[in-house]
């Protein structure tokens, strides 16, 4: 009978240990909590708006053709109708943060990732006083 107390108890703290290294190695706000791929090859891939908004409002439909490219590499794009630029990307702030440089006719920009996944990535800016939100979906 007491060694299954001990079973149980050690089985309670294991548990224990195991959630609370779970939270610790989720590094986004809104996730994920584990992933088996590097963030270098779950921000590698063509990316298209899903969610736009700015300052709170909803902006979608006037992004609807945005979409933007990340390679393995460090190269960045994106594309807007007629409107495209180039430049590289990298993560910083303990990749808490994407850094962008270089892009054509812009300025260096500071990408905060909120969400980081194979298939959706979330991020904001900030341009002046305007926070930019953008949830992307895999093209």
């Amino acid at each position: 009978m007491k060694a299954l107390k001990k079973i149980n108890l050690f089985a309670v703290l294991l548990a224990g240990l195991m959630m609370s290294t779970v939270q610790s190695c989720k590094k986004y706000p809104e996730g994920p909590a584990i992933s088996f791929h590097s963030r270098t090859e779950r921000v590698a891939n063509t990316w298209k708006v899903d969610n736009y908004k700015k300052n709170g409002n909803d902006y979608t439909s006037l992004m609807a053709d945005y979409s933007e490219t990340y390679t393995k590499s460090g190269a960045y794009s994106y594309s807007l109708g007629s409107i495209s630029g180039t430049g590289t990307w990298e993560f910083q702030n303990n990749d808490k943060e994407i850094k962008l440089t270089g892009i054509s006719n812009q300025k260096t920009y500071v990408l905060v990732i909120l969400k980081l996944e194979e298939k959706a990535f979330w991020y904001y800016y900030m341009d002046g006083n305007d926070k930019k939100e953008f949830h992307m979906v895999q093209q």
